[in-house]
């Protein structure tokens, strides 16, 4: 089973992540701050990271940030308090998979590493940046630019936008989109794909009504062509 790398400093979490993911046959390694956190990221190669946001010595963000500056692309879920919404914007333009919300349920959050474990597994490479006609992408920074101008992006839109490029020429279903890119208890309807889509559309389409590079493969899904 994959080893998962639990950085987290509050006892009774550390207690219940390790419980539970040991019960799922998970071979388990701790850290209790953030530099420990790295070296064992470093060290130990896990196939997951479960990554708090607040801990000693060094953030969750930071270690994040240092992960992915080193090319290591294992998945990370970031785990945050409620109502850190601006650490959830950072987490995910730093390179997180994902974020759970404290309190969260075990049954939640062991859907959330079953799904970026299918992601991580499926194939698909990580971009970090990429250009297609006068837009181009840095997700990294969290910054996309057509025409030289920076575009107003949402979160969610910079994550979907990333999923197209990583999946580049192939046909992505509606709920293949919601299983990478929405979180589980938010429980988005179809339509909600289509909306956000359409969005994104108008932000980086010359004529969005005609699109070159987002374009609808009726009855299957989204297929990006850039």
């Amino acid at each position: 089973m994959p080893k998962v790398l639990i950085v987290e400093d509050d006892d009774s979490m550390v207690a219940a992540l390790r419980d539970g993911f040991e019960y799922e046959g998970y071979t388990v390694s701790l850290a209790r701050d953030g530099a420990a956190g790295l070296r064992r990221a470093t060290a130990e190669s896990p196939e997951l990271i479960l990554l708090d946001v607040m801990l000693p010595k060094m953030s969750g963000l930071d270690v994040c940030r240092e992960i992915r500056r080193a090319g290591n692309n294992v998945p990370i879920i970031m785990l945050t308090a409620r109502g850190q919404e601006i650490d959830k914007v950072l987490g995910l333009k730093l390179g997180a998979d994902d974020y759970v919300t404290k309190p969260f349920g075990f049954l939640e959050l062991m859907a959330r590493v079953e799904a970026v474990l299918r992601r991580a597994s499926g194939g698909a490479a990580r971009v970090d940046s990429y250009q297609f006609g006068s837009v181009r992408a840095d997700f990294k920074k969290g910054e996309v630019h057509k025409d030289g101008r920076l575009l107003d992006m949402t979160s969610r839109e910079l994550r979907l936008l990333q999923y197209f490029i990583e999946h580049r020429g192939e046909v992505v279903g509606r709920d293949a989109l919601l299983d990478a890119v929405w979180d589980y208890d938010a429980a988005p309807l179809t339509r909600t794909v289509d909306m956000h889509i359409a969005k994104l559309r108008k932000k980086i389409e010359d004529k969005g009504a005609n699109p070159r590079y987002l374009v609808t493969v009726h009855g299957m899904g989204y297929k990006f062509n850039g």
